[in-house]
């Protein structure tokens, strides 16, 4: 990507960068050309010493303890909220810009919780934490998708139901499923791997992610009322989510209802989520069509169909969402942050 300004190239750290999302990150930093004039790869003294090659170039996993982040400019952190809460401040100290993956820091008043597409607007400046959050890997094609619902009608309800892969756990949690399925075909009354997710995955969703609240909601359906509060300046929006484990290796997908103020055209409905950038809608000309995480196509696009208006609340849609969690869920959307902070000089 071409810079905008004289400044050079940001030299940058990939912090987690052996994990599904860094691999990610490496992955689109080389497709993207997202500028750079030095790279270093960073993880934990476990995966310290490894190999990886970025660019064609190979380049030794660094360890995070002995990691001194004066020596960059930013640093995305991908390894975890724990691993986040206890080296961000230390990187910040230091000087670097962090972009953080991770759910440590997104309601952080002094930390902007960015999508490029919805809020770019906030990464006009340096941010006070010296942090910018990388929302939930749900929260992110949803919020893309009500933008320019809300700015056209105005939004009175969101109800989502997710359906997340196995992904959304790493490297770790596509293996368990791959092992547990191969386990129960060949013997179904045997006992599958159930560490990543419990009960087993395999051929089985469960209607349970993350940690369970006082409310009798779950941290990922909090996150994602939350959030989407904050990336669209909406404080009082009404958003309530049932996330669902399914047994799929890669991508997520949604079912959401909204409810505007005002009735809505499907035409024209089809017509502005059809303009937003990196979204193809699947039934803009064959009402029904839809995408799966296997079919949908080109991984760096939001993907719709089964848009449907109501026809006794005409003032309330439904539509199904599919989007690669790896990449627009997370590293995509991080790149994309990082990019819109070179083009405004801010790094």
């Amino acid at each position: 990507m071409p810079l905008t300004t004289d400044a050079p190239a940001p030299r940058i750290a990939l912090v987690g960068a052996t994990g599904a999302v860094g691999t990610t990150l490496i992955r689109l930093i080389e497709e993207r050309g997202f500028p750079y004039r030095e790279v270093r790869l960073v993880a934990s003294a476990r995966s310290a010493g490894r190999e990886l090659t970025v660019d064609g170039r190979p380049y030794r996993v660094e360890d995070l303890e002995t990691f001194d982040f004066s020596t960059v400019d930013l640093a995305f952190f991908s390894a975890g909220s724990s691993v986040s809460r206890t080296w961000v401040p230390g990187a910040v100290a230091q000087g670097a810009l962090v972009v953080d993956n991770t759910n440590a820091f997104r309601m952080d008043p002094a930390t902007p919780l960015v999508v490029p597409q919805v809020n770019a607007h906030e990464l006009d400046r340096r941010p006070d934490s010296g942090i910018v959050a990388n929302p939930n890997c749900s929260t992110i094609p949803l919020v893309r998708l009500l933008r320019p619902v809300a700015d056209r009608w105005g939004i009175r309800q969101v109800v989502v139901s997710t359906y997340q892969a196995a992904s959304g756990r790493g490297h770790s949690g596509i293996a368990e499923l791959q092992e547990a399925s191969r386990v129960t075909l060949a013997d179904p009354a045997a006992q599958a791997p159930a560490e990543e997710f419990t009960p087993t995955l395999a051929f089985n969703v469960i209607p349970f992610i993350d940690e369970l609240l006082e409310s009798g909601f779950t941290l990922e359906e909090q996150k994602m009322l939350q959030e989407s509060r904050k990336i669209l300046g909406l404080p009082h929006l009404d958003v309530t989510t049932t996330c669902v484990r399914v047994p799929v290796v890669n991508g997520h997908s949604e079912a959401a209802w909204v409810e505007c103020n005002d009735v809505v055209d499907r035409d024209e409905l089809v017509r502005l989520l059809a303009a937003e950038p990196e979204v193809t809608v699947h039934d803009a000309t064959t009402p029904g069509a839809f995408p799966t995480p296997r079919t949908a196509g080109e991984p760096d696009h939001v993907h719709v169909g089964r848009v449907r208006v109501a026809p006794h609340n005409p003032r309330g849609f439904w539509m199904w969402v599919v989007a690669d969690n790896l990449r627009i869920g997370a590293a995509l959307n991080a790149i994309q942050i990082a990019e819109a902070l070179t083009e405004r000089g801010v790094l």
